[in-house]
């Protein structure tokens, strides 16, 4: 059956490809961007593959309001978005820092995917499913660099908003409970073949096809029905415990207070 999937950052890299996977399988895909060029540019390519149910959505995931924008058109619109797959994400980039000083990779790695999930948990149905990109990379948090208050290097940076994005992801798993819809964070594999891994590390990279298949399954396969909470390393090729912190549950209640404090003004009423 046809589900309505909404793919952030779905102009290149692992969501470009999942985007023209499951639209290959008829599903009706919400592709979010923040290029014009590059979103009428899939726009194109959809179309010239006989995709037929398809829509594009505008927004840089760097600037909050944005987000906030994006949440409230996309809930305007439809009354049933069946799974989220926040795979946007930022590592190396030229501009570190939003207008506002924040470092970029906190803003658009774990702020933007934890403010648009909020805002459209009204549309996603009990059975839906919001799967958000982890990382093998993995760090400690630290607070005061995830309130923009001094610099991290790159990698830094990413390890720590991959590992706070995976302990919000496990936290609201246990708000939603067993009767809301099933919230997963995926390692879609180390290294694959994306811009980002081409500007960060140097290297081609692997098959970008090992993640985009695993985003697909956690996004509709029975095999993460029961997952909500966890957290699955396709490197391993299956559900393992995350960084230690995530299993602390004082460090977890800090960051994920941090996070909810950091986008609670975007909420609106």
């Amino acid at each position: 059956m046809p589900r309505t999937i909404l793919i952030t950052g779905a102009t290149d890299g692992l969501g470009l490809e999942t985007a023209r996977r499951l639209s290959a399988r008829g599903h009706h895909l919400l592709i979010h961007g923040r290029n014009a060029d590059k979103l009428s540019a899939i726009a194109g390519e959809l179309r010239s593959l006989g995709a037929a149910q398809f829509e594009t959505y505008r927004a840089d995931l760097s600037d909050l309001s944005q987000v906030a924008r994006l949440g409230q058109e996309l809930r305007a619109k439809h009354v049933r978005i069946d799974a989220l797959i926040n795979n946007a994400g930022v590592f190396k980039t030229d501009n570190p820092l939003t207008k506002d000083g924040q470092d970029i990779r906190f803003v658009v790695n774990t702020l933007a995917p934890a403010l648009l999930t909020r805002l459209l948990l009204a549309v996603i149905p009990q059975g839906g499913r919001i799967v958000h990109l982890s990382s093998a990379a993995q760090a400690p948090v630290d607070l005061a660099a995830l309130a923009g208050l001094w610099a991290l290097e790159p990698m830094e940076a990413y390890a720590q908003s991959k590992l706070a994005l995976t302990m919000w992801s496990q936290t609201l798993a246990a708000e939603l409970g067993p009767d809301g819809p099933v919230t997963v964070a995926v390692n879609p594999g180390s290294l694959l073949a994306t811009k980002m891994v081409r500007k960060g590390f140097g290297m081609a990279g692997k098959d970008i096809g090992i993640g985009a298949d695993i985003l697909i399954r956690a996004a509709l396969s029975d095999d993460f029905a029961g997952a909500s909470g966890r957290y699955f390393d396709n490197d391993a090729g299956r559900f393992a415990p995350p960084h230690a912190d995530a299993a602390d549950a004082q460090t977890v209640d800090r960051i994920v207070c941090a996070i909810e404090a950091r986008i609670a003004p975007h909420l609106g009423g």
